[in-house]
């Protein structure tokens, strides 16, 4: 998705010096912009627009590139990180739901009493407990919800984004609280539907937002931001999964939606798309408490304006079905939805959603919780890492290598799984003995997040925004992310029919074997995209391997 925004560049100006150019300034300005070509540097300070690269479904096609000039204060920076601070609560909801699933599985299947709730009639606790295949159901209805919110996330946007993270903070919130409270497994069903539905359309909204309102030069910091509090997010619900039974851990993922809807109270609607929708004074507004009372925004206004209509002329020109039919859509789509399949059939949701359950199996002596909570550790550090390695190493090493350990890393974890079981099965279980070696398992585990977190799970969504042409950006996007939730909704669910019927070590050296597949179609199919300009990234250039 390609956003119009500015940047003020060489602020070098005295006051004195520009109440002297501000006479001839518009007059200048006005003739170099009916080129749309640079400025001389004799009008003011160069400012340009950039795309955006996040990981979104806005369709919208990128917009001309205008290069605009300004005298004005230099804008800060305080009012965007307030609003990307309201923001991280939805990427934290996400995380907090993705990190609740394990350890609050683990509570169902134990049956634990939720110590909160009394039944009217005879005053006991009320608890219920779920078969395996109903827990597996509790995990994946999630992604089936995320897979139905990436459909209708843009339709959902298009009404404003900020009433769209309005219109789906408060369902989550109270999605979470009807989950603490539920009598039965069949409301849990629907929770987690809505649940997915509401966190998958606010991380789309929550990162189209970014990159409207941000300026380029802190706009990756700033999704980041939104990035990291997703994975601080992950690693606070296993934290609180050991210490809280199920009901309470949902009751406390409560709290971040419910943040983010007072968060949005306070934030503005974005300048682009309330200058889409024709509301130029409200842009005006919400750009100058964006930049700063004091500074001069008229200028960027108009980029956004120019920008506006380049783009709406532009999309006028596609149509649905000429976008779905044209081949130069074939082959971003099958690289793209290519690395999503191996990315979701590799075990990477089994570790997400089943971890404290399969510690549990496979763990002697070691706290399967704690186990747990050192993978969501380990998973944050190797996702502010993998920002820095994939520029300076490149995409295509970096999914080699990725593929490459997972697959020795699922593979020793199976054939420990096969070791526990042929054990346990010859009457040899020494619960002394076997945790002498926990940490073989474990080891395998933080090997297989470190490659997952470094290589092919933020790859495969950067190669979304860089193999799709331009014009068709906001399609492919829509349907690699859409595949991509709708993978992991039958790799959540068919875990425990894999368990069950190829054992624990089973699935494990099937997921190795996946991985081993998804190193042979990145050898043969993935292109490198390390110092390769946007424009560059043409159908031709996606099938030079």
């Amino acid at each position: 998705m390609y956003v119009p925004v500015v940047v003020l560049a060489g602020w070098h100006a005295s006051s004195r010096s520009r109440k002297r150019e501000r006479v001839d300034f518009g007059r200048d300005c006005d003739r170099h912009n009916a080129g749309a070509r640079p400025m001389r540097r004799e009008c003011g300070e160069l400012v340009t627009t950039i795309p955006d690269e996040g990981e979104d479904n806005f369709k919208m096609p990128r917009a001309s590139v205008v290069h605009m000039t300004s005298t004005a204060t230099r804008p800060h920076h305080m009012s965007q990180v307030l609003a990307t601070l309201a923001l991280s609560m939805g990427t934290l909801s996400s995380g907090l739901a993705k990190g609740y699933t394990s350890p609050a599985l683990d509570s169902i299947l134990d049956n634990q009493p939720p110590h909160l709730y009394q039944s009217p009639n005879n005053d006991t606790w009320l608890a219920f407990s779920v078969t395996q295949q109903e827990a597996s159901w509790v995990a994946s209805l999630s992604m089936l919800g995320a897979w139905f919110g990436a459909m209708i996330g843009d339709w959902i946007m298009r009404r404003g984004r900020r009433l769209a993270l309005r219109m789906t903070s408060l369902p989550l919130a109270g999605a979470w609280v009807l989950t603490g409270v539920a009598p039965c497994v069949e409301l849990v069903y629907v929770t987690s539907f809505i649940g997915g539905l509401c966190c998958s359309v606010i991380t789309m909204v929550a990162q189209v937002y970014i990159s409207e309102i941000s300026m380029p030069g802190i706009r990756g910091c700033l999704s980041a931001m939104l990035k990291v509090l997703g994975h601080v997010g992950v690693l606070l619900s296993y934290i609180a999964g050991t210490y809280l039974n199920w009901r309470q851990s949902a009751l406390l993922v409560a709290v971040a939606p419910s943040m983010l809807f007072l968060g949005t109270l306070f934030i503005p609607e974005t300048p682009s798309y309330l200058v889409l929708n024709g509301k130029d004074d409200e842009a005006a507004n919400s750009l100058q408490w964006l930049r700063g009372e004091h500074v001069d925004i008229r200028h960027e206004l108009q980029v956004i304006k120019t920008n506006i209509l380049a783009s709406r002329a532009k999309q006028y020109e596609l149509s649905f079905k000429n976008s779905m039919f044209t081949p130069r859509l074939y082959k971003p789509i099958a690289i793209t939805c290519g690395l999503m399949f191996f990315q979701r059939f590799s075990g990477a949701n089994a570790f997400n959603y089943y971890a404290v359950l399969i510690f549990r199996q496979t763990l002697g002596g070691m706290n399967p919780h704690g186990a747990t909570i050192a993978i969501g550790f380990v998973q944050l550090l190797a996702s502010l890492l993998s920002g820095f390695l994939i520029d300076i190493v490149g995409r295509l090493p970096l999914l080699i290598a990725s593929t490459v350990f997972m697959s020795l890393a699922l593979a020793g974890f199976g054939s420990y799984a096969y070791y526990v079981s042929q054990t346990q099965n010859l009457g040899y279980v020494d619960s002394a003995v076997v945790g002498q070696h926990d940490w073989i398992p474990l080891l395998c585990v933080l090997v297989f997040t470190t490659a997952l977190a470094l290589g092919i799970s933020p790859i495969s969504w950067l190669l979304i925004g860089e193999l799709f042409p331009l014009e068709y950006r906001g399609l492919g996007s829509s349907i690699s992310t859409s595949f991509s939730y709708f993978c992991a909704f039958f790799g959540i669910k068919l875990f425990m029919d894999f368990q069950q019927s190829l054992g624990l070590h089973g699935a494990f050296w099937f997921y190795a074997a996946v991985a081993v597949c998804g190193l042979c179609f990145v050898v043969c199919c993935v292109p490198e995209t390390k110092g390769k300009q946007l424009d560059e990234m043409n159908p031709d250039y996606a099938q030079a391997r």
